[in-house]
């Protein structure tokens, strides 16, 4: 499939049925840590990129065999690039009751019509790291029309006109944006914009720079008591199960390889396989030359080839 991937399990969401609605690589951003590499296509001006009737169309014959916990927009670019984002989300609820999940850098959301595509969602997800504008271009690299202040200006006023539930992710960077000048900064940030919750995230796969260093559990667990009762740490959580159907694993596999860079237990948790089983589909599909090996630390992750 072109633009639906998965269900795959994330730490977030439970059993997610991806949605892809940009072509590779296309965003805002060309963020330090982002885990499927440098963006080729910046832009901060949304378009319609693929058919919305041809998404839909994939999106039924998806949900035709698979019963995902949550439909998200995510995959490999900025999903509110897409203008016709509403129309893919209309399209949703009127063949399903699950529910619907965006995953957004939050660039775009100064702009009311971007604010106004995203009101059908249940559950957005916007990224914020900093509130200085030097780090922000730092860890971020965005497209030239952007800046922090609007950004977050935008996040403040979708909470006030959408009605479902709004998470704010906060990635936390080794010697970026781990200082308590900067916590402060986003606690803030945090009391200004309002969220449901706070999600505090790090490194957890290769990222495109190696200037995207982890933090350990400690600082992120202080950081989580600094920010109060409605931060979690979602880093290193373990991935829930789904039951894999064997005769598509090897298409689930690389549609998650695609997507992220995944390891020998993500494939095992996805498939609910014996992890010796998993490890024979990945070396299977390296053989074919559907995926390749990357070295991140001590771990090693398989991409698409």
């Amino acid at each position: 499939m072109r633009y639906v991937f998965g269900p795959v399990p994330s730490r977030r969401l439970g059993r997610s049925l991806g949605v892809d609605l940009v072509p590779l690589k296309t965003c805002s951003y060309d963020c330090l840590y982002c885990q499927v590499g440098r963006t080729t296509f910046k832009s901060a001006v949304p378009a319609v990129f693929h058919s919305v009737e041809d998404v839909l169309l994939e999106l039924e014959e998806s949900l035709s065999s698979h019963s995902p916990d949550v439909i998200t927009f995510s995959g490999s670019g900025e999903p509110t690039l897409h203008a016709g984002i509403h129309r893919v989300i209309s399209g949703i609820h009127s063949k399903t009751e699950t529910k619907v999940a965006v995953l957004t850098n939050g660039s775009l959301l100064s702009l009311p019509e971007v604010r106004e595509r995203l009101l059908g969602a249940d559950l957005v997800m916007p990224t914020l790291c900093t509130v200085k504008e030097k780090t922000f271009q730092r860890i971020h690299r965005p497209e030239a029309s952007l800046r922090l202040g609007s950004i977050i200006e935008g996040m403040e006023r979708f909470r006030e006109e959408f009605q479902g539930q709004m998470d704010l992710e906060i990635v936390l960077l080794r010697g970026i944006n781990d200082n308590d000048e900067e916590i402060a900064g986003l606690e803030r940030a945090v009391d200004r914009i309002r969220p449901d919750r706070v999600q505090l995230n790090t490194v957890v796969r290769p990222p495109s720079d190696s200037d995207a260093v982890a933090l350990d559990r400690k600082r992120l667990e202080d950081i989580r008591g600094f920010l109060g009762e409605k931060a979690e740490v979602i880093a290193f959580v373990p991935l829930d199960r789904e039951v894999g159907d064997t005769a598509a694993a090897a298409e689930t596999v690389c549609g998650m390889a695609e997507r992220r860079p995944i390891r020998i237990r993500d494939v095992a948790d996805a498939l609910s396989l014996d992890p010796r089983e998993a490890e024979k589909l990945v070396h299977a599909l390296m053989a074919e030359g559907r995926l390749r090996v990357r070295a991140y630390g001590e771990e090693h992750y398989y991409v698409a080839a």
